[in-house]
């Protein structure tokens, strides 16, 4: 099991560990109500480290990352950034991902979820038959997501970038907490503002970082948040998380994710995704709220009123925003329709629930 260079300041700080995508990972704190509710109010660090990083380099950079994303990259401009996905031969998401554009059609970052790294660098690499430059810099790349309203406010006093105004799915770069060539975006995977700091995991760069962070923000109500809480955020908002709500067996359109697949270039298997969008989808990835009481789980089966199957949850909790428990599901297209009743099978009991759109808090 890996570490990341904060897994000490997690074990000092009393966070409850556990194994996540291969490293050791603070699950919470001082509880995940409590976690979840400083970043919805205020604002929390999370240790998001885990992630994975390339630098692609060079005149075919962009052209590379055209074939194999869904989104049209050619868009962005230096400073911007974009939710994107691979996808594989059949229209299955190989990952999301965020593309960031450092020089114009020279330098971009890729940013891919923790358990894909090696997935997706041979991915990625074998469509590479114009010998882009391509760089894992995963290792020694440090994360920090610093979320919440009162984030921005916190971090200002230790850089003369402005993020106090950074727009969503933009950056900057240059000096933080005395620390050089940091990367500030503003993509956000709460929904409740806030950025992400990227930096070099060299020398005291860590320390140096979250310590100025933490001094920062004592008197401010920060706080260490771990990945439950991030898991409750997301969910509220309707954030789909790889491996639970889209994999390599779910396609963009069905996701709900047609808004990042792009027509306008080639890419993989976009004749298949063109073909399906023209026929329609005959599933599709819908929030949905209790009725009745029962927590939503991963895995457990969705049925109509007559206990025939209709498709699956992907992910659930008790929504500590709302005080509802909340689910995202994959439903056959004639159940989904908002306000449609469906029901959860819970304990072989089928509990009632009705599609809504999210974000749900």
């Amino acid at each position: 099991m890996k570490n990341t260079p904060f897994t000490e300041k997690h074990k000092a700080l009393g966070a409850k560990m556990a194994e996540f995508a291969g490293y050791n990972m603070p699950i919470s704190y001082s509880g995940i109500n409590d976690e979840h509710a400083a970043v919805r109010n205020n604002a929390g660090v999370f240790d998001v480290s885990h992630m994975g990083e390339f630098i692609l380099k060079g005149e075919q950079a962009l052209d590379l990352i055209q074939r194999v994303t869904t989104n049209d990259a050619s868009k962005l401009t230096a400073g911007k950034a974009q939710y994107s996905c691979l996808t594989n031969e059949q229209g299955g998401i190989v990952d999301d991902l965020i593309v960031y554009c450092i020089e114009e059609n020279k330098v971009y970052m890729l940013v891919v979820n923790a358990s894909n790294i090696e997935k997706d660098w041979n991915w990625i690499s074998k469509h590479n038959t114009n010998n882009v430059e391509m760089h894992n810099v995963s290792e020694k790349t440090c994360l920090l997501a610093v979320q919440g309203p009162k984030a921005t406010a916190i971090l200002q006093p230790l850089t003369e970038m402005d993020i106090m105004n950074l727009k969503y799915y933009t950056f900057v770069k240059g000096e933080f907490a005395g620390v050089k060539n940091v990367l500030v975006s503003a993509t956000g995977y709460t929904g409740s503002g806030g950025v992400e700091i990227y930096f070099e995991d060299e020398g005291d760069n860590a320390s140096k970082i979250w310590d100025a962070i933490f001094e920062s923000g004592k008197d401010q109500g920060l706080k260490p948040i771990g990945l439950g809480a991030r898991d409750t955020l997301r969910l509220e908002m309707g954030f789909c998380l790889y491996g639970n709500d889209i994999d390599d067996t779910t396609t963009p359109l069905e996701a709900g994710l047609g808004w990042i697949t792009k027509f306008t270039k080639d890419f993989t298997a976009r004749e298949i995704l063109e073909k399906q969008k023209a026929e329609g989808v005959t599933r599709k990835l819908v929030g949905f709220e209790m009725i009745e009481k029962g927590i939503p789980r991963h895995g457990y089966e969705i049925v109509d009123a007559s206990g025939n199957r209709i498709g699956e949850v992907t992910s659930g909790t008790q929504a500590p925003s709302i005080g509802k428990a909340v689910g995202l599901g994959y439903v056959a297209k004639e159940h989904a329709g908002q306000d449609s009743k469906i029901y959860v099978k819970i304990r072989d009991k089928q509990v009632e629930a009705k599609v809504v759109k999210f974000p749900f808090a």
